[in-house]
């Protein structure tokens, strides 16, 4: 790790409480969420169109259909319809102060390293893992300004690592990860985002 003075406006946010990081944690996985699961209503389940007995004299409830949703192979009530929307939204300005809080949250943690640069200049697995000196036990996050295509090459096949750009965070990522890896260049692109943005 190389000693670089981060910025306290993006790495030190003090905070009473974390609820605004659970909001944006719950609301990533709300909105990653699809809704294929779909239920058949009575009126979509084959069968059903006769009577099953005359609807007086037998001394049974009257129906006059066995695909009732009370019955047995029957349609159901209130089911999934496949176009459930999950979706959570959070303001622009509430999910940067999120992203803030959760690098402070990992930084105070001593889980972010600041390397100068990552180039993966072969474009191999192995290189990428030496240079970013990467235990296979942790879940590690890269951020970098820029995704080329030796990079992408080289880190692809690992499986716990995740490489994504500075305006691409997202909380998480952030707390998932076990150490998060940052480039000085990635530096300068994550203070444009998180805080030019928000005073404009």
């Amino acid at each position: 790790m190389t000693d670089v003075k981060l910025n306290k406006k993006i790495f030190s946010v003090e905070t009473d409480s974390h609820e605004l990081v659970k909001l944006a944690y719950d609301a990533y996985l709300a909105n990653s969420r699809s809704s294929h699961a779909k239920t058949l209503k009575r009126g979509e389940v084959r069968g059903g169109g006769k009577k099953p007995w005359r609807q007086k004299g037998t001394g049974r409830a009257r129906f006059g259909s066995t695909r009732n949703p009370i019955w047995r192979h029957g349609g159901v009530a209130f089911g999934r319809t496949g176009e459930e929307n999950f979706t959570k939204k959070l303001s622009k300005s509430a999910k940067l102060q999120a992203v803030r809080q959760a690098l402070s949250m990992q930084n105070k943690a001593k889980k972010i390293d600041i390397i100068p640069d990552f180039i993966a200049k072969t474009g191999k697995t192995k290189d990428a893992i030496k240079e970013l000196k990467l235990d296979y036990s942790k879940n590690y996050l890269v951020v970098i300004p820029e995704k080329t295509d030796q990079i992408l090459r080289a880190t692809r096949n690992i499986a716990n690592l995740k490489v994504v750009r500075p305006t691409y965070l997202n909380v998480f990522d952030i707390l998932n990860a076990d150490q998060i890896i940052i480039t000085e260049t990635s530096l300068p692109v994550l203070e444009t985002w998180l805080i030019r943005k928000e005073t404009k």
